[in-house]
């Protein structure tokens, strides 16, 4: 700005030198004091604009797809712990059900035998009692009743 001014001082000097006006000789224009290659700002395309639009309209497209990647693994990893809870609560019934089951086959063969007992009368009282004195030499002979179960006995399954 400085250089400038400058020049335009010395412009003026000799105009009055000269005795002419600036109308009749404007200022120069000259080549800028510093010289090089600098940056300078390109107009700007249509097809930059375009660019850069598309380029902002896929960055936010891709940001919405990575927050719904997200949510969808959140939910999905939920889904998946609870569906873990469940096939635990699952296994823990089974195993109570085979314990109850197996408590419920044992009773039903003591079921089976004594209903067998009760149906051959194995057990019951004798019909006769027989006193028997020291003193009383001779036998008497009882009858002996030989009662056998018969061959289709139906045990309970595993025992």
């Amino acid at each position: 700005m400085n250089l400038n001014s400058s020049r335009a001082r010395i412009e003026e000097r000799e105009l009055l030198y000269n005795q002419s006006s600036y109308v009749s000789s404007p200022i120069k224009e000259t080549s800028s004091v510093i010289e090089g290659s600098f940056y300078q700002e390109k107009p700007v395309t249509v097809r930059e604009v375009l660019t850069r639009r598309i380029n902002k309209s896929l960055c936010f497209c891709l940001v919405i797809a990575i927050v719904v990647t997200f949510i969808s693994y959140y939910i999905a990893m939920n889904y998946e712990a609870k569906l873990n809870s469940l096939d635990n609560e699952i296994v823990r019934l089974n195993t109570e059900n085979q314990d109850l089951q197996s408590e419920l086959d044992r009773y039903k063969s003591f079921n089976n035998v004594d209903n067998k007992i009760g149906e051959f009368n194995l057990l019951q009282k004798a019909d006769k009692v027989i006193e028997v004195t020291a003193l009383n030499a001779a036998s008497k002979e009882v009858e002996d009743t030989v009662r056998t179960a018969s061959n289709n006995f139906d045990w309970a399954i595993g025992y």
